[in-house]
């Protein structure tokens, strides 16, 4: 791994630089928690390094929840989004088979895509519900985003992990290479006592090819059970890393607004006619764990879980996927 440094005061001189010529966004703590906030000179000091998951996942900068998808506008400005945790980096790669696929991928996301520099932090921490080791994810970047950022002693250090992100460094003169291997190893040693951490939690949680049997075996009476509680809000896949089903609806003068859906709202498959294959609550319940643990793995490389626990942080009806599973799995 390639490492640099900088002075941690430095490195807010830098953002501030930044700012006139890329919109940044920063995981900030208030009064309800930690989450993503439109960096200004006004709270660079603010910013959060090496927590666990924002409240928003990654998920929003990339597909608004409406958009019309005919209309002029224009592009986008480039940006920085600083502070994601792998959870969110590991799901915006399903997002990208989806959206960039080489016959039909969208426009809109991929230039999305291509003007966003990714900084991820290494969590050194956990959240209750976090659980991203069950599903093969580090609570650390090593193989994908553009950079990762560790606050340590004063110091920022960044891990480079792709071209993109080690031409951004070229515009920051004051970085210098981290040749201090003993920083390094320390780095090394809280990757590892967060990956211990986080396994021992939930070492009786089944991986995540387990879980995609499990929930292809599963009775009706557990997707009843389990469904008691849901009221069909969709906080759950609204929430979610990887959910991205959406609406095209048409507007006068033929535009088009491209709006996100959710399976868990009521309506979700009816068809002209009025047939809805997934009219009872339990049976759009179970369409979302079939969708994320059989069919996406069926279809796509990469996985459509991938650990957050932010649905179950999300729920209204207090639904914990992962009691559900362990139960699956006795």
């Amino acid at each position: 791994m390639h490492y640099l440094n900088i002075k941690k005061e430095e490195w807010d001189k830098t953002i501030e630089q930044l700012l006139l010529s890329y919109s940044i966004f920063a995981p900030v703590i208030n009064d309800f928690g930690l989450d993503y906030e439109a960096v200004t000179s006004s709270n660079i000091g603010k910013i959060s390094y090496n927590k666990a998951k924002p409240a928003t996942s990654l998920k929003t900068f990339f597909l608004p929840v409406k958009e019309n998808v005919t209309s002029g506008r224009p592009a986008d400005k480039f940006r920085i989004i600083l502070g994601v945790p792998n959870c969110d980096i590991q799901g915006l790669k399903l997002l990208d088979e989806i959206y960039l696929d080489k016959d039909f991928n969208d426009p809109y996301y991929r230039n999305r895509r291509e003007k966003t520099i990714l900084i991820a932090t290494d969590c050194f921490e956990k959240q209750e519900h976090c659980h991203c080791t069950s599903y093969g994810v580090k609570p650390f970047a090593d193989t994908d985003g553009d950079l990762a950022a560790v606050q340590q002693d004063g110091m920022m250090i960044l891990r480079i992990i792709t071209a993109k992100g080690e031409d951004f460094c070229r515009q920051i003169s004051r970085l210098q290479e981290l040749n201090d291997q003993s920083v390094i190893t320390k780095i090394e040693k809280a990757h590892e006592a967060a990956e211990s951490i986080l396994r021992d939690s939930n070492r009786n949680l089944p991986d995540y090819k387990t879980t995609g049997k499990l929930v292809s075996g599963a009775s009706k009476e557990i997707w009843e059970k389990y469904s008691a509680h849901c009221v069909s809000c969709g906080a759950c896949a609204t929430i979610c890393p990887t959910c991205s089903c959406f609406l095209l609806i048409d507007k006068p003068d033929f535009e088009k607004v491209k709006q996100l859906d959710v399976c868990q709202y009521p309506g979700f498959e009816r068809v002209a006619g009025g047939e809805d294959s997934l009219f009872e609550r339990s049976h759009r319940f179970r369409n979302r764990y079939m969708c994320k643990y059989v069919w996406k793995p069926e279809k796509f490389n990469s996985i459509a879980c991938t650990g957050c626990g932010r649905c179950i942080e999300a729920c209204i009806g207090k639904i914990n996927k992962n009691e559900l599973f362990l139960e699956l799995a006795k």
